[in-house]
């Protein structure tokens, strides 16, 4: 899956794009590449090969997830069991919305992509660890380490997406809304989150 330009139709086609319930999309993923015609699992995938039928991370090329904004492709990779995403590159909105649904990504430059590219191609080498604590992968060869945002590993870490996030800080929201009313009487309050 290094291939450039994996869009969000190919992890994600549009028959499996019909409800909002979450439900079974694990099955959508990959599904032209994953099956053939006769709906038996295609061998020559990688992911129904023996030694990657439950990856939880996937090396992915650059541009990963380009395409359409549907949800639904994150949501789906999700149930499959998918953790995170190594590649160079991840589209914009596509990363987003990993990030809102507890997938890690990370960029990594091309020789490094390259060098775990290299130790998935076997299954006796293909096992990493991935430590958001210290920001890096290790293999049995070497450690990597990646950038990723604080407050991103962080909310990936807690398992929290953004509201849950900002929810914590409802206490410090509301004595902050409480002073700026207060100096300003002609705004109207909006209505507690709280009810």
């Amino acid at each position: 899956m290094l291939e450039p330009n994996i869009d969000t139709d190919v992890i994600m086609p549009k028959q499996f794009l019909k409800g909002i319930d979450r439900q079974g999309l694990d099955k959508g993923v990959f599904f032209d590449r994953r099956f053939m015609a006769g709906g038996q699992p295609n061998p020559d995938f990688i992911l129904n090969m023996p030694g990657w039928q439950s990856a939880t991370f996937l090396l992915v090329g650059p541009n990963f997830g380009c395409g359409s904004s549907r949800e639904h492709a994150v949501w789906g990779l999700k149930q499959l069991g998918v953790r995170g995403l190594i590649g160079s590159t991840f589209a914009g909105i596509f990363d987003d919305n990993c990030q809102r649904n507890g997938i890690l990504t990370v960029s990594l430059d091309e020789p490094a992509l390259a060098r775990l590219a290299q130790l998935a191609a076997s299954a006796d080498t293909n096992s990493i660890t991935v430590s958001l604590d210290r920001c890096e992968i290790t293999t049995a060869e070497e450690t990597i380490s990646f950038v990723i945002s604080e407050l991103k590993r962080a909310m990936l870490a807690a398992g929290e997406d953004a509201i849950a996030w900002t929810l914590q800080y409802l206490p410090e929201i509301e004595n902050f809304e409480v002073a700026h009313y207060s100096r300003r009487p002609w705004l109207k309050r909006p209505a507690s989150p709280r009810g």
